[in-house]
């Protein structure tokens, strides 16, 4: 990456549309038969704990991070993190992550949870979730399902379906 000017900055209500656009781009219309769209129906992710990356101007990634409960426990749902295809792999994506996970833990969140790949999340902390410890709305491989502990210990014993945390739900 050391050939990007890369800025991350905290989301604003402005860049719905730009990010809109992007998941678009990068998931395509089957993004919403995913089980993590499921808990995003009804609560909103956090502006202050979600991002964007700019080179310039230019939106060239963004992760954003929802509130939620496994049982009764709180914590954030990681994603979509998501980087415009020609600047993948030139730690866009991890920037957006570190950033996203410092905040959290700074602002005191203990756990945070994604459905994604291992391999790539992996390093940076997060840990596959045993099977039937925590459910998912709708179908979901289990294998994806990951856990990063911001505060050591903060997931022993903590165990049920993962759902919104209501007390962020949207006014209807």
């Amino acid at each position: 990456m050391s050939d990007l000017s890369l800025t991350i900055l905290a989301e604003t209500r402005g860049d719905e549309q730009a990010i809109e656009r992007l998941h678009e781009r990068t998931f395509g219309p089957g993004r919403y038969a995913l089980s993590a769209y499921r808990l995003r129906e009804h609560v909103d992710h956090l502006l202050d704990l979600s991002f964007t990356a700019r080179i310039g101007t230019l939106m060239v990634g963004s992760v954003r991070q929802l509130p939620v409960c496994v049982g009764n426990t709180p914590a954030l749902l990681l994603g979509p993190l998501t980087v415009e295809p020609p600047f993948r792999d030139r730690g866009v994506g991890r920037a957006l992550l570190e950033r996203a996970l410092k905040d959290a833990k700074t602002k005191g969140h203990s756990l945070v949870l994604l459905v994604g790949d291992e391999a790539y999340y992996s390093r940076a902390g997060f840990k596959r979730i045993p099977k039937g410890r925590a459910t998912m709305p709708g179908p979901v491989d289990h294998a994806r399902l990951l856990v990063r502990e911001l505060v050591d210990g903060a997931f022993e014993g903590v165990s049920g379906a993962i759902r919104p945390d209501w007390t962020f739900a949207r006014a209807l």
